[in-house]
C-alpha cells in the first residue's frame, strides 16, 4: 500500500492483501518481496512485487481520492468568502439606504430648520454636504471591507502545491 496524499485520509491495510502478517508465512517457503514507501514505511508482498497494473490501479484509486478531497476543500473555501462577500455587500446596501432616508428626511428637516437663520438655498446646501459626509464614511468602510475578500481558495492553493511535490516524489 502506498501512502495517501496531502488532505487524503490514511486508510489501514487489509490483512489480507496479500500482505506478510507473521512468521508462518515464512516457514511454508513464500516468495516476499519488500519496497518502501515515500515515508520510510517498508512494505513485504507476499510472491512477486506487485504488477504494473495494481501499482496503476493503486495510483488512479489514490489520486481519485485527492481530487475529490481538494475539491471539497474548494467548496468549503468559496462558501466562506461568497458569505464574508455577501455581509460586506450588506453594508455597501445599509450605507446606500442609510444615505438616501438620511438625505430624504433629515434634510428637509435640518434645512428647514436652518433656513430660520440663513437663506434657505444656503440651508439646504449646508444640511446636504453633512448628510452626504455620512454616507462618504458608511460607503468607505463597506469598500474596505469588501477589499478583505479573497476570491481564490488560499487553502486549495498551498495544498494542490502540497500535491504536486508528493506526486512527483511518487514517481521518482
Amino acid at each position: 500500500m502506498s501512502s495517501p496524499g496531502p488532505g487524503v485520509p490514511a486508510q489501514q491495510p487489509d490483512p489480507g492483501a496479500g500482505v506478510a502478517r507473521d512468521d508462518r508465512a515464512a516457514a511454508d517457503d513464500y516468495e516476499y518481496s519488500e519496497y518502501s514507501e515515500p515515508d520510510g514505511r517498508a512494505v513485504t508482498y507476499e510472491g512477486a512485487e506487485p504488477s504494473l497494473g495494481e501499482l496503476f490501479g493503486e495510483l488512479t484509486h489514490e489520486f481519485g481520492q485527492l481530487v475529490r478531497s481538494e475539491m471539497e476543500l474548494a467548496r468549503v473555501e468559496l462558501k466562506e468568502e461568497a458569505g464574508r462577500a455577501g455581509r460586506a455587500g450588506a453594508m455597501l446596501g445599509a450605507a446606500a439606504a442609510a444615505g438616501y432616508l438620511a438625505l430624504a428626511l433629515l434634510a428637509f428637516a435640518a434645512a428647514w430648520g436652518l433656513a430660520e437663520v440663513i437663506e434657505p438655498g444656503w440651508a439646504f446646501l449646508v444640511v446636504g454636504l453633512a448628510v452626504g459626509a455620512v454616507a462618504a464614511v458608511l460607503a468607505v468602510t463597506g469598500r474596505n471591507r469588501l477589499r478583505e475578500v479573497s476570491p481564490l481558495p488560499d487553502q486549495t492553493v498551498e495544498t494542490l502545491k502540497e500535491d504536486a511535490r508528493w506526486a512527483r516524489a511518487q514517481v521518482t
